[in-house]
């Protein structure tokens, strides 16, 4: 494993073993706030990493796609915990509309995990096609997500 990549798995690690007492532990709101947005940070590095291969900008390793998505599922079940009702008008890239509007911010939220889960089973297939069309489908649920809750 490259230096890197034992820095990204000590760091999901660390932040999912802090995930079950995550909210009850952030010490200030703007805690939550780095908690949540150091999530997607890592998060959206790893699926930049499996992007590069669906897009063909790298050359196609099911290997590496597959530690990728391991890291990816990991951190994409804990920035939620992040957003709690006191983070609400403090400044992040969070609209207001995620308070308003809770449910509809969760039911986006479980679009994004239904789309990661499929690409992670794409990712085990080792079929590169089944790789881009899953990526393809999580891309558009993040970016609507992204569209709808985040300036």
């Amino acid at each position: 494993m490259k230096p890197k990549l034992y820095a990204t798995a000590f760091l999901a690690a660390a932040l999912l073993a802090t995930a079950g007492f995550a909210q009850a532990q952030f010490r200030t709101p703007q805690g939550a706030i780095d908690y949540r947005q150091g999530a997607f940070e890592v998060m959206g590095h790893h699926f930049g990493r499996v992007g590069a291969m669906a897009n063909g900008r790298v050359p196609f390793d099911a290997a590496v796609v597959q530690q990728n998505m391991a890291i990816i599922m990991t951190l994409s079940r804990l920035p939620w915990a992040g957003f709690t009702p006191e983070t609400q008008g403090l400044p992040s890239r969070a609209k207001p509309v995620v308070w308003t509007e809770r449910a509809r911010f969760d039911a986006a939220a479980q679009d994004t995990a239904r789309a990661l889960t499929a690409l992670n089973a794409a990712s085990m297939t080792n079929d590169l096609a089944a790789v881009r069309r899953a990526f393809g489908e999580t891309a558009a649920s993040c970016k609507a997500c992204h569209d709808n809750f985040r300036d």
